[in-house]
């Protein structure tokens, strides 16, 4: 009997992994979100620009010429020169006094918005549900309807036209304190907390020495937030204060606006092109703070809005 052997042929081998070619990732494009993005940035930007473009400008071409483009005879420096010596340098104050009034509020809120959205994220007490739901509830009261009653409060103790008159109400943020306890109920471990118990930290320790590093990206956050809010806050100022010395940019401005409008001319010139030059000049430390603390702020945001 014969045997007949049979030799299979070779199976044929995969390629290896690396040498495998990979198709690039389809880059899908939709034309309506498109148009919408350019919508929304031009929306954001024109504002911007047109600022930009009437801050080189006279009265007389920011009336006669074309609002989205430069004059013939830029004078940016000239205004801004003007704009920094009317009425013996006031202009200054004011950005001073704002920046005063914006960085304290915004450091003080973002400690006690920490501080309240740290213990009503790590401690259970009575009543706690309920009183973070009226917190909630705050967010949705606008700033104008409070300013009349806050007025009428601070009058009766004497707080009125005094710096206290804007600091103060700008250190309540309900929504930072939202923010904070969304934040803090994910980015302070438990067993972090619990360990530093065992070691005889105190509460106040584990806080401060703990929980405000875990929560440096939220409070970045809460800190852009109530800078810009403080920052361009305008009625609040304006039914508090009556010395112009004490009054934040966006009052004085206002009130160059009105002498604009009246006719009002000072040494250097009419007064619109100062306003408007001021306008832009207000803005640059924003950006500033935002180029900034960007990074910082979009990870505390992306990171306290995540449930692990």
């Amino acid at each position: 009997m014969t045997t007949t052997t049979v030799i299979a042929p070779p199976l044929e081998q995969a390629p290896p992994a690396h040498n495998a070619r990979r198709r690039p990732p389809t880059r899908r494009r939709s034309t309506p979100l498109t148009i919408a993005m350019l919508a929304a940035l031009a929306y954001f930007l024109l504002p911007l620009f047109w600022l930009l473009v009437a801050a080189t400008k006279n009265t007389q071409d920011l009336i006669n010429s074309f609002g989205l483009w430069f004059s013939r005879a830029p004078q940016l420096l000239t205004n801004i020169k003007a704009t920094f010596t009317q009425d013996d340098g006031v202009f200054v104050h004011w950005l001073l006094n704002t920046a005063v009034y914006a960085v304290v509020s915004a450091l003080g809120a973002a400690l006690l918005a920490a501080a309240a959205g740290y213990g009503f994220a790590k401690f259970r007490f009575r009543g706690d549900r309920a009183a973070f739901n009226l917190v909630l509830g705050a967010i949705m009261v606008p700033a104008t309807a409070l300013a009349i009653p806050t007025y009428l409060l601070f009058a009766k103790v004497g707080l009125v036209n005094t710096p206290w008159a804007i600091i103060l109400p700008s250190l309540v943020n309900p929504f930072g304190l939202y923010l904070m306890r969304v934040y803090a109920a994910d980015a302070v471990p438990d067993s972090v907390l619990e360990a530093a118990r065992i070691d005889g930290a105190g509460e106040a320790r584990i806080f401060f020495r703990i929980a405000l590093r875990l929560l440096a990206p939220g409070l970045v956050t809460v800190i852009l937030f109530t800078l810009v809010a403080t920052w361009n806050n305008y009625f609040l100022p304006l039914i508090m204060l009556n010395d112009p010395n004490l009054y934040p940019i966006t009052v004085g401005l206002s009130s160059w606006a009105a002498q604009a409008q009246n006719g009002g001319a000072g040494a250097s010139g009419d007064m619109l092109p100062l306003v408007v030059t001021g306008s832009l000049i207000s803005i640059v430390p924003l950006v500033i703070a935002f180029l900034l603390l960007q990074r910082y702020w979009q990870s505390g945001l992306s990171t306290g809005s995540v449930k692990q």
